[in-house]
């Protein structure tokens, strides 16, 4: 009963982990908190579903335009949304501000065009599971792991061992200095945005497959941001160990103790965080939040 609870953490706390690493790369760079990522990842589930029903396109094609979609989205939001607030070194408050209004508008856009009512992929996935020992393995959440766990792999070669990545942890590091240094910063910003809603897009599909798709579906990623909170705002290893623990700790609790009480464990671990080390598990001092 344990291990089985373990397994269906990590299923749904990889999905948190996905979504957060989008998190954490945006902050790491911009140092605020993008609210509309999780809607980011809700408009690639619609992407998917649209492409699905209305072009008659195979699943994997669909699923491969929400990627691309979301991550088109994504650095539009930057362009459209932030760009100007940051050329004009207006405070982070702003872009935070900034971001709430494109989460509702995007939530609206998606209930006006396509409708508020609850949506399915439909059979996509066989609904199978495999029994090892005593632990029962469902097809969906195996392939939502495996490729959780091949996507993140890849982002750590990414930054780890690429010119991108160093660019990135220039930027990251210090943006003015990168500037003077011959870095584009804002090439790198707008590459940050279209790899975290690559990821989103990837997070909102399979989402969309476990649950359900609809305009507010992106809530979820509110559990994303207390993993990067968790882990170490702007440290994606932060955000994937957040990510994974959070799942973990909601599967325990909602198996032993009761399911009402998983959001109260999660918060109550944020501010347990915190209090004891606001930083994040992973994470270094932050002096300027958003």
């Amino acid at each position: 009963m344990f291990l089985q609870q373990v397994v269906n953490g990590l299923s749904v706390g990889s999905v948190y982990a996905l979504i957060a690493s989008g998190y954490s790369l945006i902050y790491s760079l911009l140092g605020f908190s993008n609210w509309a990522h999780g809607d980011i990842a809700m408009v690639g589930a619609y992407i998917a579903l649209i492409a699905q029903t209305s072009g008659h396109v195979p699943f994997w094609l669909a699923v491969v335009l929400a990627i691309a979609g979301a991550g088109c989205v994504s650095m539009l939001s930057d362009m459209v949304a932030y760009r100007r607030i940051r050329n004009n070194h207006s405070p982070k408050m702003f872009l935070m501000i900034a971001a709430m209004g494109l989460s509702i508008t995007l939530q609206n856009l998606i209930m006006v065009t396509v409708g508020p009512r609850f949506r399915t992929y439909g059979d996509v996935i066989p609904v199978r599971s495999i029994r090892l020992g005593g632990i029962s393995l469902g097809v969906l959440d195996l392939l939502t792991m495996g490729i959780i766990v091949v996507a993140l792999v890849a982002l750590g070669l990414l930054i780890g061992r690429t010119k991108f990545g160093l660019g990135v942890r220039a930027a990251s590091s210090n943006m003015v200095t990168a500037s003077v240094l011959g870095v584009d910063v804002n090439l790198y910003i707008r590459l940050v945005f279209l790899l975290a809603g690559v990821f989103a897009g990837m997070a909102g599909v399979l989402l969309g497959l476990k649950y359900n798709i609809y305009p507010t579906m992106g809530s979820i990623a509110l559990k994303a941001f207390i993993a990067c909170v968790v882990g170490g705002l702007g440290s994606v290893p932060g955000a994937i160990l957040g990510g994974v623990t959070i799942g973990v700790m909601e599967a325990l609790v909602g198996g032993f103790i009761s399911s009402g009480l998983r959001d109260a464990f999660t918060f109550a671990l944020l501010i347990a965080i915190l209090l004891v080390r606001p930083s994040g598990l992973l994470g270094k001092n932050i002096v300027d939040k958003a």
